[in-house]
């Protein structure tokens, strides 16, 4: 079987769309058909330059795909405990690790030995199908699968193994979020699913902060109380609105999905006494943060810091996603839409708009006969 791809070498290069043996599948692997990627954050920082990769590479992990083959003689069966069989529709973690190492004994799996991450590997001729932006991509074993329901759309459930898995390891990081005050720095698609997981967790006021004004109004579809532009308020006013909206009562916990320095030293100033700081957002290299010892000390604050996700993680996602998926508008985080052979322009597009997200729908060459 022949496949295509298109393939990352560098950045300020450009794609390529090739063609591949899709190969035989080892012992525990499942071969995917990808229907579906979304260009995450990172996957356009990695374009830009910002992030480096192992080049050549192919890019994308936040994937739906349908199951076409498994390896015989091996019971498959997906988080869940549920049975997976050809043509069931799913999702994957974004890794796959060894299961009883150190790490992923303790519920760090993200970090465990003999590590593979999908949409970061070295693309080769023996082992090319491992990213999103490919027809198809062949899973190793220990990857976490899910297996999605029917009325949950593709490109959503997309978004599952990466934003939606993350914001779930950054709500289970912060704790019980019931009765709290939150603060979410960034409006991309990890800040509004936090606004949303929040509210569900039984947060009391859920507030974003960011510099876009049209994504501030997006968190505000999601259910935010309030939104504070933070490139129109010094540093006093912001506390002082987040102060008057929370009647001196301070932020309990602060997210932060930005990444921006600023944010994550401005987040501890508004925490109040017993409050915690949850860093997601800096995943790329930037200044060093500034903090007040002594604040964080006497105000006992706790600082927190999440890659990626683990399994618990990655189900929880799915859990919310299913339960709650029509009461908050996802549907409009997909803002444009590019086949695989316009890869080239979805990155650009991306890149020129900032969007949510872009998706790319990926059609094989059965699909047009």
């Amino acid at each position: 079987m022949i496949g295509k791809l298109v393939a990352f070498n560098g950045a300020g290069k450009p794609l390529e769309l090739k063609e591949f043996p899709v190969g035989q599948l080892a012992p525990g692997e499942v071969l995917v058909r990808n229907l579906y990627t979304t260009l995450c954050g990172s996957d356009i920082h990695t374009y830009c330059g910002v992030r480096n990769e192992t080049c050549p590479t192919v890019l994308g992990h936040e994937i739906t795909g349908e199951i076409v083959a498994l390896h015989p003689n091996f019971d498959y069966r997906d988080l869940q405990g549920k049975p997976l069989k050809v043509g069931d529709t799913i999702t994957w973690s974004i890794f796959s690790s060894d299961p009883e190492s150190f790490y992923s004994k303790i519920g760090i799996p993200q970090k465990g030995d003999g590590l593979f991450k999908y949409g970061h590997a070295l693309l080769t001729e023996s082992d090319a199908f491992h990213g999103g932006l490919a027809e198809y991509c062949k899973l190793r074993a220990h990857t976490g699968i899910l297996k999605i329901p029917p009325f949950i759309p593709i490109p959503i459930a997309a978004t599952i193994n990466c934003a939606m898995a993350t914001v779930a390891a950054a709500i289970r990081m912060a704790g019980d979020l019931k009765g709290k005050r939150i603060l979410i720095f960034g409006t991309g698609l990890l800040g509004i699913s936090c606004v949303a997981m929040c509210r569900e967790a039984g947060a009391v006021w859920v507030a974003t902060a960011d510099i876009s004004n049209q994504r501030l109004a997006v968190s505000k579809d999601f259910h935010a109380d309030e939104v504070f532009n933070t490139s129109e308020l010094s540093f006093d006013e912001l506390v002082e609105a987040v102060n008057a909206s929370t009647r001196g009562g301070g932020v309990d916990v602060v997210f932060d999905m930005s990444g921006a320095p600023e944010a994550m030293e401005t987040g501890i100033d508004l925490l109040t006494i017993g409050g915690c700081a949850v860093w997601v957002g800096a995943v790329f290299r930037n200044r060093k943060i500034q903090l007040d010892a002594e604040r964080v000390i006497r105000n006992l604050i706790t600082i927190k810091g999440i890659h990626n996700y683990n399994f618990e993680d990655l189900k929880y996602a799915l859990d919310f996603l299913t339960s709650s998926y029509s009461r908050y508008p996802f549907d409009k985080v997909i803002e444009k839409e590019f086949g695989l052979e316009d890869a080239e322009k979805a990155f650009e597009y991306a890149v020129a708009n900032k969007p949510i997200r872009v998706g790319i729908r990926i059609k094989t060459d059965s699909d047009n006969n």
